[in-house]
C-alpha cells in the first residue's frame, strides 16, 4: 500500500490525558458505522456492504450512489423537499440557526465568545445559502463529512476553513490492538485507533489518505441496519416503494401506449402473384404505411422507429384473387385506461415510508391558516419527525464548535462535556404552521380554564390550576405572580394620578 496511506494527515487538539481501555473481548460500539480493523490486517478497512434480499449495493459508496439515485424520483424528490423545508426554514431577517446558551453555567463574556465563534462557523459554513443543501445531502446519504482546515503550525488561530467531503469518498476506520490473555487464551482488546480514510477513487486499494478524528467532522442519521453494524440513510426504508412505484408507473405508460390506440387490419389483394413476389409486395406496402412508436422508459420519450416490429403496428394480411379485395377495418382500443388506483397506491406507501402526512400528496390542498382544525394528527407527528432530525443534525454543529473553543483556548474539554447536554442549536420554525398550533392550544387552554374557574378556591387552587390547565411549570408561575402584583401595586397610583 501507498506510503501515504499510513501517514497521518490533519491535526490532533493535544489532551490531559487519554482514556484507558478496559480489558474486554468485545470492542466498544459507538453506533456510528464505522468498520473494526485488526492492526495487522492491511488493506481490510476497505470493507464491503452486506448483500441483502439481491440488493446489488456492494459497499457504502454504491449504497450512497443508490439514495442519490432514487432521491431524483419525483414523488421522492417532493417528499425529501417537503422534510428539508421544514427542518431548515429561510428567513431573510434572521438566521435559521442560533446558538441557546441560557442553561449554560458560564460567564456573560465566555458565552459572548461562544456565540461569536458560532457565528463564524455559521458564516464557513455559508449556511445561510447553503443550510438547505447539507441539510439535503445528510437526509439523503445518511452521514456527512467536512473536513476543518487549520493551520498545524498555529492551531490557537482555530479552524479557517470548512471543506465539504463527499460521503462516497470517505470511511470512518477503528484499529483494535488486541492481547491474547494468557489463562483464557481469549483475545482481549488492548487500544483502539479512529482515524478516516479518503480516497478519491472508492474501491481502490492502494490510493487511500488517512485522516486525523479531529480533522474530520463527522455526522450520521443514526440508523443502522439490522446487523447493526452498517449506517442506512432515511431513504433506506423507500428504497423498495420508490422502485417499484417506478415499474409500476413504466408500465402504466407502457399499457397505455399498447392498449390505447386503435390499430387497423390491412386485407391486401396481392391476385394470382406468386408467393415471393405476393410477400414483397406486402413488405413494399407494409414498409410505405406503417408507423412505428416506440417507448424510452429512461427518457419517457417517443420515438418513430421503422426498423422493428412492435405490438403498436397494424395487422397486414394477404388475400388471393377471388375474395373480397383490399379492405382496412379497424380494431377497438382498450377500455378502462383511467383506473390509477395502483399508482396512487404505491405513492402513499411511498410517502408513509418517509413519515410525511398523505395529505401533502394532493398538491391541489392548500393548507389554511384560518382556525386550525387543519391541523391534522399526521402534520403534530410530522413536526415531532423534524425536531427529531433537527436534533441529530445538530451535532455538526456542536462538535465542530468544541473543536474550535478548544483550539482557541476559550474552554477546555472537560468544560465542555461537564455541560454539553446544556448548550442547544434552535432552529427557525415555520412561522405560519407554529403561531396557529399555539393559537388553537391556548385557545383549549382557555376553554378549559373557563369551565373550571367558578370551582377555583373551593375545589381546585389556583397553582393546581396554572401547572395542569395552563401547563406552566414552576418559573412561569413564579414570574407570572410577580408580574400580576407588580400590575395590581400600579393601578392605585394610576387611579390617584387621574383624580
Amino acid at each position: 500500500m501507498a506510503e501515504n496511506t499510513f501517514k497521518l494527515f490533519g491535526f490532533e487538539i493535544t489532551r490531559t490525558k487519554d482514556k484507558k481501555a478496559l480489558a474486554s473481548p468485545v470492542p466498544p460500539r459507538d453506533d456510528d458505522g464505522a468498520g473494526y480493523v485488526t492492526a495487522t490486517s492491511a488493506g481490510s478497512h476497505y470493507g464491503h456492504y452486506i448483500n441483502m434480499e439481491g440488493d446489488d449495493s456492494k459497499d457504502n459508496a454504491q449504497l450512497i450512489l443508490k439514495y442519490r439515485g432514487s432521491a431524483m424520483h419525483p414523488e421522492a424528490d417532493a417528499a425529501i423537499e417537503d422534510i428539508v423545508n421544514e427542518a431548515i426554514t429561510a428567513s431573510e431577517l434572521k438566521p435559521s440557526v442560533e446558538l441557546n446558551l441560557d442553561n449554560v453555567p458560564v460567564s456573560a463574556s465566555i458565552k459572548k465568545q461562544m456565540s461569536e465563534e458560532f457565528e463564524n462557523i455559521f458564516n464557513m459554513l455559508n449556511f445561510k445559502e447553503l443550510g438547505h443543501d447539507i441539510f439535503r445531502r445528510w437526509y439523503i446519504d445518511g452521514r456527512l463529512y467536512h473536513h476543518l482546515v487549520v493551520d498545524e503550525t498555529n492551531l490557537s488561530a482555530g479552524i479557517q476553513e470548512i471543506r465539504y467531503i463527499d460521503a462516497a469518498k470517505m470511511r470512518k476506520v477503528k484499529q483494535v490492538k488486541s492481547k491474547k490473555d494468557p489463562l483464557t487464551g481469549a483475545k482481549l482488546v488492548e487500544k483502539i485507533d479512529e482515524f478516516y480514510i479518503f480516497q478519491e477513487k472508492p474501491g481502490a486499494q492502494n490510493a487511500g489518505v488517512k485522516m486525523t478524528l479531529d480533522s474530520v467532522n463527522y455526522i450520521t442519521s443514526g440508523l443502522l441496519d439490522e446487523h447493526r453494524k452498517k449506517i442506512v440513510s432515511y431513504l433506506h426504508k423507500a428504497l423498495k416503494p420508490i422502485t417499484q412505484l417506478r415499474m409500476m408507473e413504466d408500465s402504466l405508460v407502457i399499457y397505455r401506449l399498447a392498449r390505447a390506440p386503435e390499430r387497423r387490419m390491412f386485407y391486401i389483394d396481392v391476385g394470382n402473384l406468386p408467393r415471393g413476389k405476393a410477400e414483397q409486395y406486402m413488405k413494399d406496402i407494409m414498409a410505405k404505411y406503417r408507423n412505428k412508436l416506440v417507448y424510452d422508459a429512461k427518457t419517457g420519450e417517443i420515438r418513430d422507429d421503422r426498423k422493428h416490429m412492435s405490438m403498436l403496428e397494424d395487422f397486414w394480411l394477404p388475400r388471393r384473387e377471388g375474395g373480397r379485395g383490399t379492405e382496412i377495418s379497424t380494431l377497438p382500443g382498450g377500455e378502462n385506461l383511467g383506473q390509477i388506483e395502483d399508482i396512487i397506491y404505491f405513492q402513499k406507501r411511498l410517502y408513509r415510508s418517509l413519515n410525511v402526512p398523505m395529505n401533502r400528496l394532493e398538491q391541489e390542498q392548500q393548507f389554511s391558516l384560518g382556525r386550525a382544525t387543519e391541523i391534522s394528527r399526521d402534520e403534530l407527528k410530522f413536526q415531532k419527525f423534524i425536531d427529531r432530525l433537527r436534533n441529530r443534525f445538530s451535532n455538526l454543529f456542536y462538535d465542530i464548535l468544541k473543536k474550535q473553543l478548544i483550539m482557541k483556548n476559550i474552554i477546555t474539554e472537560d468544560d465542555w462535556n461537564s455541560w454539553k447536554n446544556k448548550v442547544t442549536v434552535d432552529y427557525l420554525r415555520d412561522n405560519h404552521f407554529a403561531e396557529l398550533k399555539e393559537a388553537e392550544l391556548l385557545r383549549e387552554k382557555i376553554q378549559s380554564l373557563d369551565q373550571v374557574s367558578q370551582y377555583v378556591g373551593e375545589y381546585f387552587s389556583k397553582q393546581w390550576v396554572q401547572k395542569n390547565i395552563l401547563l406552566m411549570d414552576d418559573d412561569t408561575v413564579a414570574n407570572m405572580d410577580k408580574e400580576i402584583a407588580a400590575a395590581q401595586a400600579q393601578e392605585p397610583e394610576d387611579d390617584q394620578g387621574v383624580v
